[in-house]
């Protein structure tokens, strides 16, 4: 069941039950669309059009349409969900559909998880796996509910997902703290 604790088979105890969230951006899936067509752009012009000009301007033109399509492709691809799974000792977030990128972080190094009502990509620069000096590290595929964890080293992690009050409900039992906050984000 989608955001809601389950207990492994066979075991009663609630500290080992595991809490999943996801998170989709069905609008990251028409620039999808356009890095596949920039590639098809490029392999036509590879292969039907006469070349008049000299082999250089085909090169660039051929290269410059694949690399620019795959790069359109995996950045949207890789970001168009998010999925994070919080355990007995750690949050894992996996990011599109291969689970790259990934970030593990041990619950021991997590000192407070707080729901941040609000999360865009215009605070971040945009959408992916994002870094701010000021902020710190985000996860962000669509804009909503999230959550930050403020983190022993005085570094902060922010990630969209649904249900995100449970994430930090979750968390915040995990270590032992007490209520929930919202994030000023």
């Amino acid at each position: 069941m989608r955001d809601q604790p389950e207990a492994p088979k066979g075991h009663d105890d609630s500290e080992s039950a595991v809490w999943t969230g996801r998170a989709t951006n069905r609008v990251q899936w028409l620039l999808a669309a356009a890095g596949a067509a920039c590639m098809a752009l490029g392999i036509d012009l590879a292969v039907a059009h006469p070349w008049t000009s000299g082999i250089i301007p085909l090169v660039m033109s051929v290269v410059g349409c694949v690399a620019a399509g795959l790069l359109m492709l995996y950045g949207t691809v890789a970001f168009v969900h998010v999925a994070v799974r919080v355990d007995k000792e750690t949050l894992e977030v996996r990011c599109g559909h291969i689970g790259l990128p990934r970030t593990r972080i041990p619950l021991a190094q997590v000192v407070d998880a707080a729901f941040a009502p609000r999360v865009t990509p215009r605070q971040w620069g945009g959408w992916g796996y994002r870094w701010r000096p000021e902020q710190g590290t985000a996860v962000v595929v669509r804009r909503g509910e999230g959550f930050v964890l403020r983190l022993g080293d005085g570094r902060s992690f922010t990630v969209t997902v649904d249900d995100a009050e449970a994430a930090v409900r979750v968390i915040r039992d995990r270590l032992g703290l007490a209520g929930g906050r919202t994030a000023s984000v």
